[in-house]
């Protein structure tokens, strides 16, 4: 029985224990358990047995095994609590899997090795290094997800280790304002690089990538047609869940406008419309309406998705924004549907221009989570409500970024000249090895929000001494492709990138502070490609471009502090130092 997230509460008092079986009565070892009452992440052991400790004596539990339907389920004190997983029809399992980035060319039986090799308890493979002179090129999507951070927040502020399939650094990278250039004229979007040297790798080099979006006139905005689909099941009942979650949107009703139009579909015990779609000028109707809503029943979230949808459809604002915002505290229960139908229906949905974005509270390690999954299907976004000001910061300071696409089916094609490097490697961006070694896997784009700003970094490995002459004039070209939102024809932005070395001391702030987040989660990841950097190095970055007046920045370093004192084992840190 092995505990994924550590340090139960003290009071802890009651034993839940059982079995889990497949129908044949065959035990189902490595079963994901989500504990609802404390978000922690427990597996069943090799003979399919479990132990949990609770503060309760009665608690709910999700079950999850790939390959398996889904379940919740209620543990009880002093019974074995036996269960048993069905398996999904063939048909269902043949859903098409998504990837974050793709190395063109490269072989199937090579991606194969990729998806084995890594750390065995992890579900994502980091990106390895690629020889530059046999896969020159490679292509990521880009988006606005900012989950990552705010899931890491809580991990480590209650004192817990973070799995490593939650740390996603472009994620963090995008969490943060890491500086924005406004595109010249009527462009979509400014691309910008800067080349500098590594801080955890002596002669190795970074390379950054930032592209930023337009920023909508304020005044020009399109209406919105915004449906709030509401989990008000029995397990939404804590005040980091439901609570959290009437706090948020009565936040983001403050900021409609007349134009705009509001409805409410919840699913607990049973599916409905909840508020009918009225004006944003109704702002004190709408409040009402969003506090007396209670938790109680079990999860029905299929049902209501459809519902959504279908009330999203009724009020369809032509050129506006049309969007579901499905509010939840875990995995999202299909029901009787296959998985493979539910995600056509969001992309059906999606061509037709209605997106979905999705919120989660009081939840575990979502990144298994189907929430990302769908909200990527619905060319949306996810995020990851932690705490009020994290709702604040979401769908109220950022809501033009979270809700106003400019930008749909983005996506960024790299391809570095093979004289310039011998080897480069994406950080971030990492592939689900499920869906690396599924050979019908596709890269999708991503939906830019207004004024977003994304950074991708890479980490180069140089050749060995060249001649002047020998030196390329250039290190990689850049296209950025994309669509206008409503229309079909795909549009490009190009940058070539020169050979400039800006030295690391010299780097504008915001690229020093991204470099810090990209060994800040390469370390909680323990990553295998980060053997020379550690806390100190960390330390050392990021103590000089972190500003005093910033609530985020300060709240950082305490973060960082946390996690030190979590993974330090006891080893003397020696800073590699130079880069202060």
């Amino acid at each position: 029985m092995l505990l994924i997230v550590a340090q139960l509460p003290l009071q802890a008092q009651y034993y839940l224990r059982g079995e889990i079986k497949d129908e044949t009565q065959k035990p189902l070892a490595n079963v994901k358990m989500m504990l609802h009452s404390s978000g922690y992440l427990y597996y069943t052991g090799t003979y399919g047995g479990f132990g949990i400790t609770s503060a309760n004596p009665k608690d709910s539990v999700t079950l999850s095994l790939e390959g398996y339907q889904s379940r919740t389920v209620s543990l009880e004190n002093g019974r074995e609590n036996n269960f048993v997983l069905k398996l999904i029809a063939q048909k269902q399992t043949r859903q098409e899997r998504r990837l974050m980035s793709v190395t063109r060319g490269l072989p199937s039986n090579e991606k194969a090795n990729v998806a084995a090799g890594g750390e065995t308890y992890s579900n994502l493979s980091e990106n390895e290094y690629m020889d530059s002179h046999r896969f020159p090129d490679v292509d990521f999507a880009i988006n606005t997800d900012k989950a990552s951070y705010s899931n890491i927040r809580r991990f480590l502020n209650m004192g817990s280790t973070v799995p490593p399939d939650a740390v996603r650094i472009e994620e963090m990278l995008n969490y943060f304002d890491l500086g924005y250039d406004a595109p010249e004229g009527d462009k979509v979007f400014n691309v910008q690089s800067k080349l500098s040297d590594c801080p955890w790798k002596p002669g190795n080099q970074l390379l950054f990538i930032k592209a930023s979006a337009k920023k909508l006139d304020l005044q020009n905005i399109p209406p919105s047609n915004l449906v709030f689909l509401v989990d008000i099941s029995g397990s939404m009942d804590m005040p980091n869940r439901l609570p959290l979650l009437k706090s948020a949107f009565k936040l983001m009703i403050d900021n409609l406008r007349p134009i705009d139009t509001v409805s409410i579909v919840v699913y607990g015990g049973s599916v409905g419309v909840w508020l009918i779609p009225t004006s944003g000028a109704e702002k004190d109707k709408i409040k009402k309406s969003i506090e007396e809503l209670e938790p109680g029943g079990s999860t029905a979230g299929e049902s209501g998705i459809r519902a959504a949808y279908k009330l999203a459809q009724s009020k369809f604002i032509p050129n506006g924004n049309n969007r579901v915002i499905l509010a939840t505290d875990g995995d999202f229960n299909v029901g009787q549907t296959s998985e493979e139908d539910l995600e056509r229906l969001i992309t059906q949905q999606r061509q037709l221009g209605i997106y979905l974005t999705c919120l989660g509270v009081g939840m575990g390690n979502y990144k298994d989570s189907k929430l990302e999954v769908l909200a990527k299907k619905g060319n949306g976004n996810f995020a990851y409500l932690d705490d009020e000001k994290e709702a604040e910061k979401v769908l109220v300071k950022e809501i033009t970024q979270t809700m106003y696409a400019v930008a749909d089916d983005a996506l960024l094609h790299v391809k570095f000249q093979p004289d310039a490097i011998r080897s480069y490697r994406l950080l971030g961006f990492d592939n689900k090895r499920s869906a690396i070694a599924d050979t019908s896997s596709v890269l999708e784009g991503g939906e830019l929000g207004s004024g977003h700003t994304m950074m991708a970094v890479f980490e180069l490995e140089k050749r060995d001494s060249l001649d002047a002459s020998a030196i390329p004039p250039y290190l990689a070209d850049v296209e950025l492709s994309y669509k206008i939102p409503g229309e079909t024809q795909k549009m490009t932005c190009s940058l070539r990138i020169g050979n400039e070395v800006t030295p690391f001391i010299e780097l504008p702030r915001n690229y020093r502070f991204a470099t810090g987040l990209v060994l800040f989660g390469s370390l909680l990841k323990e990553s295998r490609f980060i053997k020379n950097g550690n806390w100190i190095d960390l330390q050392t970055i990021m103590t000089p471009v972190v500003r005093p007046q910033e609530y985020l920045d300060q709240e950082f370093l305490a973060l960082m502090e946390k996690a030190r004192k979590l993974y330090y084992k006891g080893k003397p840190l020696r800073s590699r130092g130079g880069h202060r």
